[in-house]
C-alpha cells in the first residue's frame, strides 16, 4: 500500500512539474505574441546593463580561461573523465594534444559588437546576413552552412563550435571519400577562425573529434582549435541557475553567449527562435539549412530551449543584448 501511495505522488509530482514548464512555454508564446509578430520585439542595447550583466557572469567563470584547455594542463595519455558520464572516460590523443592551444584564442582580445548566430530557421528571408556580417566578431554555432544562405545568414565567421554529432548529422560519419571531402572544404572555408570543439562533454563522441582532428593536422587546415574547459558547462549553468533560469543542460546558444559577456561591449542574437510557428502562424524550420524536426518541449530532450528563449528576451528588454527575431532593418 506504501509502495502504491509513492508511486502515486511521484506521478503527480512529475505532471506538476511538466504542467508548470509548458504554462511557462505557454506564458513566452502570448507575450511574444502579444508584441506584434515575427520582428517586432525591439530594445536598443544599453552599455550600462550590459556591463552589469558582465560582472555578474565573471563571478562564475573566466572566458578567456574557460574557452579552452590549455597545452601545458594536458598530455598525451591523461584520461579525462566525461562531463556528462562521469563514469565514462577518454585519453588525450596525441593528435588533440598536437591542437591544444598554447594560449587562450581569445587571450587580451575585446570587441565593440559581436554577433551570435543561432540556426532557426527564422533566419530564413531575414536579409539579416549584411548588418551580422558588419560586426566586429561573428560567433557560429556547429558548423551550419553558410554560403548558399549569405543574405540571410551573412559570411563572416571569426569563431565557430562543432559538437561531435555534427559529424554524424551533416556529414554521414565521413563514410566515404566525398563526406571526407565535404568536411575538409568546410573547416578550409574557415581561413583562420577559431573551431571550439566540446571534446570532454559525453561519451560517444571520442571517435568523431580525433577524425576532425586528424584531418586537421593532416591537411594543414588554417583553423585555431580549442577545446573548452573542463568547468565551464558546470560554471555557466551554475550562473544561470543562480539567477533563477532552471536550465537542465545550456544549449550551445547560451554557452556562447555567456562566454561573449566577457570580451563583447554589446552582443547581438540572430536565429533564437525555440518555436514551430512564427507569430503569424506560418511553420518556422528548426534549422535554416536542412529538415530535422525537434521537439522543444519533450522531456526527452537535454535542453530547455523556450525557458532559455525567456530568459535572453529578458535581457533583450533590459537592454543587455539586442535579440533579432524576424527581418533585419533595411532588408527587402
Amino acid at each position: 500500500m506504501q509502495l502504491q501511495f509513492r508511486s502515486w505522488m511521484l506521478a503527480a509530482l512529475t505532471l506538476l512539474v511538466v504542467f508548470l514548464i509548458f504554462a511557462d512555454i505557454s506564458e513566452i508564446e502570448e507575450e511574444i505574441g502579444n508584441s506584434g509578430g515575427r520582428g517586432t520585439i525591439r530594445s536598443a542595447v544599453n552599455s550600462l546593463h550590459s556591463k552589469s550583466n558582465r560582472k555578474q557572469i565573471l563571478k562564475f567563470l573566466d572566458a578567456e580561461k574557460d574557452i579552452s584547455v590549455l597545452k601545458g594542463t594536458l598530455k598525451p595519455g591523461d584520461i579525462i573523465h566525461y562531463i556528462f558520464d562521469r563514469d565514462s572516460t577518454m585519453n588525450v590523443s596525441q593528435n588533440l594534444y598536437e591542437l591544444l592551444p598554447r594560449t587562450s584564442p581569445l587571450k587580451n582580445k575585446h570587441f565593440g559588437t559581436c554577433a551570435i548566430v543561432g540556426n532557426s530557421g527564422v533566419l530564413l528571408n531575414s536579409g539579416c546576413g549584411q548588418e551580422i556580417d558588419a560586426h566586429s566578431f561573428v560567433i557560429r554555432c556547429n558548423l551550419a552552412p553558410v554560403q548558399e544562405y549569405a543574405r540571410d545568414v551573412g559570411l563572416k565567421t571569426d569563431l565557430v563550435t562543432m559538437n561531435p554529432s555534427v559529424i554524424q548529422r551533416a556529414f554521414e560519419d565521413l563514410v566515404n571519400a566525398t563526406w571526407r571531402e565535404k568536411l575538409l572544404q568546410r573547416l578550409h572555408s574557415l581561413n583562420g577562425s577559431i573551431l571550439w570543439i566540446p571534446a570532454f562533454m559525453a561519451r560517444g563522441g571520442k571517435e568523431r573529434v580525433e577524425w576532425v582532428n586528424e584531418l586537421i593536422l593532416k591537411h594543414h587546415v588554417n583553423v585555431r582549435t580549442a577545446y573548452p574547459s573542463l568547468r565551464l558547462l558546470h560554471a555557466v549553468r551554475g550562473y544561470w541557475l543562480t539567477n533563477k533560469v532552471h536550465i537542465k543542460r545550456p544549449t550551445t546558444g547560451l554557452l556562447m553567449y555567456t562566454l561573449a559577456t566577457r570580451f563583447c561591449n554589446q552582443i547581438y542574437l540572430y536565429g533564437f527562435w525555440p518555436f514551430p510557428l512564427d507569430q503569424n502562424q506560418n511553420p518556422v524550420k528548426y534549422h535554416y539549412y536542412d529538415s530535422l524536426k525537434y521537439g522543444y518541449t519533450s522531456q526527452a530532450s537535454p535542453h530547455t530551449m523556450p525557458l532559455e528563449f525567456k530568459a535572453l528576451k529578458s535581457l533583450h528588454e533590459q537592454g543587455a543584448l539586442k535579440l533579432t527575431v524576424g527581418q533585419c532593418d533595411g532588408a527587402t
